[in-house]
């Protein structure tokens, strides 16, 4: 497996754990915290991801900085 892609893998495991205790800690319901914990770490993940690929394509020279 490609190394960025197992990145963002372990990053997703990470950051689901992490919003549904905080969540949970804010809600005090399992359900909350579940319903938050899917959706918010998954659409963060996809925005990792193209955040991982600007910065490869900046650090490549491919971009002009801005």
């Amino acid at each position: 497996m490609e190394q960025s892609a197992l990145k963002t893998m372990t990053y997703a495991v990470m950051h689901f754990c992490v919003a549904i205790i905080v969540a949970f800690a804010v809600t005090r319901s399992w359900v909350a915290a579940l319903g938050v914990g899917m959706i918010e770490p998954a659409i963060q993940t996809i925005a990792y991801t193209f955040h991982e690929k600007a910065w490869a394509r900046k650090n490549t020279g491919l971009h002009p900085a801005l």
